[in-house]
């Protein structure tokens, strides 16, 4: 079954659909690149991809071993490179909520984020930087 539907809506917009729950959202191409950056260009959706990849296989495992991670923030920056143009670099700053968290919940979370899909899916010469803040 597919997935996600896309059209193109001109000057450089897109409008992609959520084939199963019919959710709809734009892209538009981004000021550096001839566009209008009124919303997520493609390339800001990889690196938002990546940072909600990122928090959901921690949820999970917070889950399964019986912790909360609920709160946590993230804050995403993504920096292209050129020669050929594409995303260089994503930076995941993940700030936990004011939970003591103990060294082991920590060591999943560290091991959890290293097994996200998304990161496992993207070109090896992209570089992930993921930092994490907790309040302890």
């Amino acid at each position: 079954m597919e997935t996600s539907r896309i059209i193109y809506k001109g000057d450089l917009r897109t409008e992609a659909t959520h084939v199963k729950s019919g959710q709809t959202f734009i892209t538009d191409a981004p000021i550096d690149n001839q566009g209008k950056g009124e919303a997520f260009s493609p390339t800001d959706l990889l690196a938002t991809s990546l940072g909600a990849c990122a928090i959901t296989v921690v949820g999970i495992a917070a889950r399964t071993h019986g912790f909360n991670v609920d709160g946590t923030s993230i804050k995403i920056t993504k920096i292209m490179a050129s020669d050929p143009r594409r995303v260089g670099e994503v930076i995941v700053e993940m700030d936990f909520p004011s939970i003591k968290y103990s060294e082991k919940q920590k060591a999943i979370i560290r091991h959890t984020i290293d097994t996200c899909p998304v990161s496992q899916s993207l070109n090896i010469s992209l570089k992930q930087t993921f930092i994490l803040n907790f309040s302890d």
